[in-house]
C-alpha cells in the first residue's frame, strides 16, 4: 500500500493570502487544501496521512489559537505553523507551548515558510511511524494469554524464572514455557528487546 502523500492545509480568512500561499506551497511540490475559516477546516474529515497546518492567528469567529486548542481537545494530531500580521510575544509563546512548530509574521518569507512546513511534515511522519509501531506492539500483546501477560510483566522487571514462579505460584518449568511463548509472540530476540517493547506501550507490572 502506498503511503499517503504529505498534505498542507492553509487556513486564513484573507483570500489574497490564501491564494498566494497556496501557489507557493504547491510550487514546492505539496498537495494543498485552503480554508477561509477555522470552522470550515474543522468540518473537513480528519486526514490520517502526514500533514501540516499553516494557520492564521487572528480570524473572525474561532481564532487560530482557538483552533489549535480544539484540535488538541479532540485528540487530532496536527503539526502547526502559525502566521500572523499582528505578532506579539505572549501569543507566540502560548502557541509554541501548545506544540506549534513555528510562528511567522506576515509578510511571510517564502524560504522560512517552506522550511517550517518541511519540519512539520518530517515531525508528522515520525509521529505516525511511532504510532504505527505502538499499535503493532499492542497487537502482539493481544496474542498473549492472561498468564503470559503476567509472565511478560515480571520478566521485564529483571526477575529470574524461579522468582517469577514463586510470585505467580507456578513451577519454574511452567514459567520457562510461558517465557518462551512470550518471546516468540512478541518477536523479541532478547530480554533487553522485550523491555524496550514493554516501555513503548507502558506494560504494567503484574501482581498476583
Amino acid at each position: 500500500m502506498r503511503a499517503a502523500a504529505p498534505l498542507v492545509f492553509i487556513v486564513d480568512d484573507d483570500p489574497s493570502v490564501r491564494k498566494s500561499l497556496t501557489r507557493l506551497v504547491k510550487a514546492a511540490g505539496y498537495t494543498v487544501e485552503a480554508f477561509a475559516s477555522a470552522r470550515e477546516f474543522l468540518a473537513r474529515e480528519q486526514y490520517t496521512g502526514p500533514c501540516c497546518l499553516v494557520l492564521d492567528v487572528r480570524m473572525p469567529g474561532l481564532t487560530g489559537l482557538d483552533l489549535q486548542e480544539a484540535l488538541a481537545g479532540a485528540g487530532r494530531r496536527m503539526s502547526i505553523v502559525f502566521i500572523t500580521g499582528h505578532g506579539d510575544v505572549s501569543t507566540s509563546v502560548r502557541a509554541m507551548k501548545s506544540g506549534a512548530i513555528d510562528f511567522l509574521t506576515k509578510p511571510v518569507d517564502a524560504k522560512d515558510l517552506l522550511k517550517a512546513i518541511q519540519r512539520c511534515v518530517t515531525k508528522d511522519m515520525q509521529d505516525l511511524g511511532d504510532e504505527a509501531r505502538v499499535t503493532e506492539i499492542q497487537e502482539r500483546i493481544k496474542m498473549l494469554t492472561p498468564r503470559e501477560i503476567e509472565v511478560f510483566a515480571l520478566v521485564v522487571t529483571g526477575m529470574l524464572n524461579k522468582q517469577i514462579a514463586f510470585e505467580l505460584g507456578i513451577s519454574e518449568k511452567t514459567v520457562k514455557v510461558h517465557r518462551a511463548r512470550v518471546m516468540e509472540k512478541m518477536r523479541a530476540g532478547s530480554v533487553a528487546e522485550l523491555v524496550r517493547l514493554a516501555d513503548r506501550v507502558g506494560v504494567i507490572v503484574a501482581k498476583s
